[in-house]
């Protein structure tokens, strides 16, 4: 993808785009970076109070950690890391936890489906792979959508289905806690009022994902329709769920190419703009992410003393 998305670019010109950034447009594009990752810790922390009081520093600051870690580390072990900073800080299990975090994810696939879907209808010459790969995110996303719905109904054939399992009883009792927590994340959806307040989480999160990509454009003196911005938002969303390098190189590049393209821009121009902007959220994420690991670092040690 990268080979692909790389062909017949002018070097020269990505630098004049880029050394040239207005510097008032870089720094609201910082400070929109840093408004969604407060957002998306706000959001995780409406899922993880379901079973305890979780402060929102330890959301924000875990938050972070994970996000710092999808950057630099491959198979998405920002996931991980982020799990084992809440359960080690607010004392809740890692399975719950981790649970909490692929029901988010799941939410956010759906919530890709349908921007992208609206911006697909709404728009000319949209690209097709977008479309197509629409499908399958949106029918992995609506089984997810029912599995949440359902599989805590079935909470009590949990333990006769590990009775069955050939294990010995320490194990059985392991194996049943696990399954307990995980049914517990799942629950976590099962509140009208923290759905809600999920569900509005989420709409505003995207909507300064997408200004931040027109800002970002603009800082490059570029202008990208915010219903184009919606588009490519999407696009990179789905995109990231894509087995990839750390930090989604090549995939962030193509996705950029082939959305932007059909619009009127050029190669060059959408490849200035994706490495811009990758740039700008490497930085932001890594300085909070690393704030997050010194902190996280310094709690740890303060509690083992």
């Amino acid at each position: 993808m990268l080979y692909f998305s790389l062909q017949g670019i002018r070097w020269e010109q990505v630098w004049q785009l880029i050394s040239r950034a207005n510097p008032v447009y870089l720094g609201a594009l910082g400070s929109l970076v840093t408004a969604g990752l407060i957002l998306r810790g706000l959001r995780w922390r409406v899922l993880l109070q379901a079973r305890g009081e979780v402060s929102f520093a330890i959301a924000f600051w875990a938050t972070c950690v994970g996000y710092f870690g999808n950057n630099f580390l491959p198979a998405r072990a920002g996931e991980l890391a982020r799990t084992v900073v809440i359960s080690s800080r607010a004392g809740l299990s890692n399975a719950y936890v981790l649970t909490t975090a692929v029901m988010e994810r799941m939410a956010d696939a759906i919530a890709l489906v349908v921007i992208s879907a609206v911006a697909l209808w709404t728009l000319p010459a949209p690209p097709h792979w977008l479309g197509k790969a629409s499908k399958p995110f949106g029918i992995a996303a609506l089984c997810g959508l029912v599995g949440i719905g359902i599989l805590p109904q079935l909470e009590r054939f949990g333990p006769m289905a590990v009775a069955q399992l050939p294990l010995s009883p320490k194990h059985r009792e392991t194996l049943l806690r696990l399954v307990g927590h995980v049914f517990e994340g799942l629950r976590s959806f099962h509140d009208a009022s923290r759905l809600l307040k999920f569900l509005a989480l989420t709409i505003v999160i995207w909507c300064i994902d997408a200004t931040g990509t027109v800002v970002g454009a603009k800082a490059l003196g570029v202008v990208i329709p915010l219903p184009v911005a919606f588009l490519l938002v999407a696009g990179l969303g789905l995109g990231s769920a894509l087995p990839s390098t750390p930090g989604y190189v090549g995939i962030y590049q193509f996705v950029a190419v082939t959305v932007l393209t059909p619009f009127g821009f050029t190669h060059t121009v959408a490849i200035a703009y994706i490495l811009f902007a990758q740039a700008v959220s490497y930085i932001v994420i890594g300085i909070w992410g690393s704030i997050g690991l010194i902190t996280c670092r310094r709690t740890a040690a303060r509690s083992a003393s």
